[in-house]
């Protein structure tokens, strides 16, 4: 099922083929302003209840992902709606059942980062850069005090949010911020080949095994290990796809998910 392409002024939005493909569309830089918050965070919204949707894809146009939030928008009596627009964003990222890869080309500063954090896998061209500069201007980064440490660690999140510092790519990867890195040469093929092996599998098993990752984080053991076994056993192994999957295995031939 294709849908026809969607365009605010700074979001562009296209569907085909089981991707959604969001891109944010303020270049040079995409600085994020309080109405490009709200667009994105409806924008995650309408994808989340689209069934022929599979994988997301969240991109930029221009020479960097997003160098964040405007300054602007912390200041005086625009700050609360900030807050809000921001908070709401992410309580929108939480909701999207479908996995959510950002591909990242250039820099990824402040809220950009923490735009990045809001997906579950992340791309990254091979110059592309990662940091949390707010510390640097007196604040720090809300979103990403609390994602940050859930996505590398406290020790390297802390480094990061505390010194301001930024990391490459090949560096991201390293301590697990990215999760593919491809040269600049070549970069869109790859990240959409990459992505296409995402939409191979079946999209049903994607979603309960983002929701089982997601629900389980930061439980104790043993309530986590009760939660994925509910999930598995009383959603996952209700599917055709699980059926299918286990089946095709058993008699050596290439499953034919049905994305239920």
């Amino acid at each position: 099922m294709n849908d026809a392409p969607t365009r605010s002024e700074t979001i562009r939005v296209e569907i085909a083929s089981g991707l959604a493909r969001i891109t944010l569309d303020r270049p040079p830089v995409n600085v994020l302003t309080i109405a490009m918050m709200v667009e994105l965070a409806a924008q995650l919204r309408r994808v989340s209840t689209d069934e022929t949707v599979r994988i997301v894809r969240l991109d930029a146009a221009g020479k960097a992902f997003s160098a964040g939030v405007d300054v602007s928008d912390h200041l005086g009596d625009l700050l609360p709606a900030m807050m809000a627009a921001l908070g709401d964003l992410f309580v929108a990222f939480d909701q999207v059942p479908q996995p959510i890869v950002a591909v990242v080309q250039g820099a990824a500063l402040g809220g950009g980062l923490e735009v990045v954090l809001g997906c579950d896998l992340v791309v990254a061209a091979e110059t592309a850069t990662f940091g949390q500069p707010e510390i640097r201007l007196g604040v720090f980064a809300p979103p990403a005090t609390v994602l940050l440490p859930r996505r590398i660690g406290l020790g390297a999140a802390t480094g990061l949010l505390l010194t301001g510092e930024s990391v490459t790519a090949p560096e991201a990867r390293r301590i697990g911020l990215a999760n593919a890195v491809f040269p600049v040469e070549g970069f869109e093929p790859a990240a959409a080949a990459w992505i296409e092996k995402l939409l191979a599998l079946s999209g049903a098993a994607l979603r309960r095994a983002k929701r089982a990752l997601r629900e389980s984080s930061g439980m104790a053991v043993g309530e986590a290990h009760r939660v994925v076994h509910d999930i598995y056993m009383n959603d996952l192994m209700t599917t055709e796809d699980a059926e299918e999957g286990l089946r095709s295995f058993v008699e050596k031939r290439k499953a034919v998910w049905k994305h239920r």
